[in-house]
């Protein structure tokens, strides 16, 4: 009963870090998978804009529907770049926080090892 108390901090520090990996792995592949739709509704916007003549565009009134368009275009390639490389971030975390979980059970190895071995002396 003593081991399990013992034990019972370690694991769950062990699970905490293993369901982080999970969760940030997950964050960041949505977020990569959430690129293309995103690219494709801006193909649809420029496409929709750049059908019209230049000089209807540049005769567009300040605050219109159509200026409105042209600055969505514009901020399109920076929020796709932004889901890009979080997501890229997020999975390196979740990476980083697997290989956390394993060095973890490498170092409590030779600690329970031990302990095991002092009990059958």
């Amino acid at each position: 009963m003593q081991n399990i108390k013992t034990m019972m901090l370690p694991m769950i520090m062990l699970l905490i870090l293993v369901l982080s990996a999970l969760s940030f792995a997950w964050q960041g592949i949505g977020m990569h998978n959430q690129v293309p739709r995103e690219e494709s509704k801006l193909h649809a916007l420029q496409n929709e804009y750049f059908t019209l003549s230049k000089s209807e565009r540049e005769s567009a009134p300040t605050g219109s529907e159509l200026n409105q368009k042209l600055v969505q275009i514009q901020n399109y390639p920076s929020s796709l770049m932004e889901l890009k490389l979080i997501g890229v971030g997020k999975i390196l975390t979740g990476i980083l926080a697997a290989l956390l979980a394993i060095v973890f059970l490498l170092f409590m190895m030779p600690i329970r090892l031990a302990k095991l071995m002092k009990e059958n002396k």
